[in-house]
Protein backbone atom coordinates (compact mmCIF):
# COMPACT_ATOMS: atom_id res chain seq x y z
CA UNK A 1 0.00 0.00 0.00
CA UNK A 2 1.07 3.51 -1.19
CA UNK A 3 1.83 6.06 1.85
CA UNK A 4 -0.43 8.90 1.74
CA UNK A 5 0.18 12.54 3.27
CA UNK A 6 1.01 12.25 6.90
CA UNK A 7 1.36 8.46 6.53
CA UNK A 8 4.37 6.90 7.77
CA UNK A 9 6.44 4.45 5.49
CA UNK A 10 9.45 2.00 5.44
CA UNK A 11 12.71 2.45 3.86
CA UNK A 12 11.54 0.63 0.83
CA UNK A 13 8.96 3.27 -0.01
CA UNK A 14 10.93 5.90 0.63
CA UNK A 15 13.45 4.97 -2.04
CA UNK A 16 11.39 3.84 -4.10
CA UNK A 17 9.24 7.10 -3.86
CA UNK A 18 12.64 9.45 -3.88
CA UNK A 19 14.78 6.76 -6.40
CA UNK A 20 17.45 6.93 -3.92
CA UNK A 21 18.56 3.18 -2.94
CA UNK A 22 18.06 1.85 0.71
CA UNK A 23 21.67 1.71 1.38
CA UNK A 24 22.52 5.18 0.40
CA UNK A 25 19.51 6.93 2.68
CA UNK A 26 21.26 4.41 5.12
CA UNK A 27 24.45 6.42 4.84
CA UNK A 28 22.82 9.77 4.52
CA UNK A 29 21.42 8.76 8.32
CA UNK A 30 25.05 7.79 9.36
CA UNK A 31 26.33 11.39 7.79
CA UNK A 32 23.70 13.14 9.67
CA UNK A 33 21.84 15.05 6.21
CA UNK A 34 18.74 12.56 7.31
CA UNK A 35 17.82 12.54 10.98
CA UNK A 36 17.92 9.19 12.59
CA UNK A 37 14.54 8.05 11.97
CA UNK A 38 12.07 6.69 14.97
CA UNK A 39 11.64 3.00 15.11
CA UNK A 40 9.02 0.27 14.44
CA UNK A 41 8.83 -2.30 17.23
CA UNK A 42 10.61 -4.85 15.01
CA UNK A 43 13.13 -2.23 14.34
CA UNK A 44 12.24 -1.03 10.96
CA UNK A 45 12.76 2.73 9.85
CA UNK A 46 9.54 4.71 9.83
CA UNK A 47 9.53 8.13 7.44
CA UNK A 48 7.53 10.45 6.81
CA UNK A 49 6.73 13.32 3.95
CA UNK A 50 9.24 15.34 5.59
CA UNK A 51 11.63 13.21 5.08
CA UNK A 52 10.99 12.41 1.42
CA UNK A 53 11.25 16.70 0.96
CA UNK A 54 14.44 16.13 2.46
CA UNK A 55 15.35 13.62 0.59
CA UNK A 56 14.80 15.09 -2.55
CA UNK A 57 16.90 18.72 -2.20
CA UNK A 58 19.43 16.15 -1.26
CA UNK A 59 19.13 13.86 -4.43
CA UNK A 60 18.91 17.95 -5.67
CA UNK A 61 21.38 19.13 -4.76
CA UNK A 62 23.60 15.82 -5.49
CA UNK A 63 22.80 16.13 -8.98
CA UNK A 64 23.91 19.91 -9.38
CA UNK A 65 27.38 18.21 -8.12
CA UNK A 66 26.81 19.91 -4.80
CA UNK A 67 29.14 18.35 -1.81
CA UNK A 68 27.78 16.13 0.68
CA UNK A 69 29.77 18.62 3.32
CA UNK A 70 27.43 21.54 1.38
CA UNK A 71 24.20 20.04 1.38
CA UNK A 72 24.70 19.81 5.12
CA UNK A 73 25.62 23.17 5.32
CA UNK A 74 21.86 23.89 3.83
CA UNK A 75 20.10 21.41 5.42
CA UNK A 76 21.79 22.46 9.01
CA UNK A 77 20.67 26.17 8.56
CA UNK A 78 17.46 24.88 7.31
CA UNK A 79 17.43 22.78 10.84
CA UNK A 80 18.13 26.20 12.54
CA UNK A 81 15.04 27.83 11.23
CA UNK A 82 17.72 29.69 8.89
CA UNK A 83 16.75 30.76 5.25
CA UNK A 84 20.03 28.96 3.56
CA UNK A 85 18.82 30.64 0.43
CA UNK A 86 21.63 33.30 0.13
CA UNK A 87 24.72 30.47 1.13
CA UNK A 88 22.92 28.24 -1.77
CA UNK A 89 23.29 31.09 -4.35
CA UNK A 90 26.82 31.37 -3.03
CA UNK A 91 27.13 27.76 -3.93
CA UNK A 92 25.56 27.42 -7.44
CA UNK A 93 27.59 30.40 -8.37
CA UNK A 94 30.99 28.91 -7.10
CA UNK A 95 30.07 25.96 -8.95
CA UNK A 96 29.17 27.35 -11.91
CA UNK A 97 32.26 28.67 -12.36
CA UNK A 98 34.63 25.72 -11.31
CA UNK A 99 32.35 23.55 -14.10
CA UNK A 100 33.29 27.04 -16.95
CA UNK A 101 37.15 26.30 -15.26
CA UNK A 102 37.09 22.46 -16.14
CA UNK A 103 35.43 23.38 -19.33
CA UNK A 104 38.24 24.90 -20.18
CA UNK A 105 41.11 22.51 -19.03
CA UNK A 106 38.85 19.55 -20.97
CA UNK A 107 38.96 22.13 -24.20
CA UNK A 108 42.69 22.08 -23.39
CA UNK A 109 42.99 18.16 -22.99
CA UNK A 110 40.99 17.63 -26.12
CA UNK A 111 42.95 19.74 -28.49
CA UNK A 112 46.04 18.24 -27.04
CA UNK A 113 44.63 14.71 -27.93
CA UNK A 114 44.05 15.79 -31.49
CA UNK A 115 47.58 16.79 -31.93
CA UNK A 116 48.78 13.91 -30.32
CA UNK A 117 46.25 11.89 -32.55
CA UNK A 118 47.63 13.51 -35.34
CA UNK A 119 51.26 13.28 -34.81
CA UNK A 120 50.84 9.73 -33.86
CA UNK A 121 49.40 8.55 -37.18
CA UNK A 122 52.51 9.61 -38.94
CA UNK A 123 54.67 7.01 -36.94
CA UNK A 124 55.02 3.37 -37.13
CA UNK A 125 52.27 1.46 -35.50
CA UNK A 126 54.76 -1.92 -34.64
CA UNK A 127 57.15 -0.78 -32.53
CA UNK A 128 57.01 -3.06 -29.91
CA UNK A 129 59.48 -1.04 -27.42
CA UNK A 130 57.48 2.28 -27.92
CA UNK A 131 60.84 4.27 -28.65
CA UNK A 132 58.88 5.37 -31.81
CA UNK A 133 55.48 5.71 -31.89
CA UNK A 134 52.78 7.05 -30.79
CA UNK A 135 53.62 5.35 -27.01
CA UNK A 136 56.75 7.77 -26.90
CA UNK A 137 54.33 10.77 -27.52
CA UNK A 138 52.59 9.83 -24.75
CA UNK A 139 55.66 9.56 -22.54
CA UNK A 140 57.06 12.64 -23.44
CA UNK A 141 53.79 14.35 -22.40
CA UNK A 142 53.81 12.75 -19.29
CA UNK A 143 57.32 14.16 -18.74
CA UNK A 144 56.35 17.72 -19.63
CA UNK A 145 53.78 17.68 -17.13
CA UNK A 146 55.88 16.47 -14.59
CA UNK A 147 58.15 19.50 -15.17
CA UNK A 148 55.92 22.01 -15.33
CA UNK A 149 54.08 21.05 -11.69
CA UNK A 150 57.70 21.26 -10.19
Amino acid sequence: MKARIGDIMEIRELAERTGVPAKTIRYYEEINLLPSPSRKPNGYREYSEVDVDRLKLVTGARRLDLSLGDIKEILDLRDRQIAPCGVLLDLLDNKAKEINQRIIELQVLEKDLKQLFSLGLTFPADDVEGKNCVCHLVSQQAELESTYKR
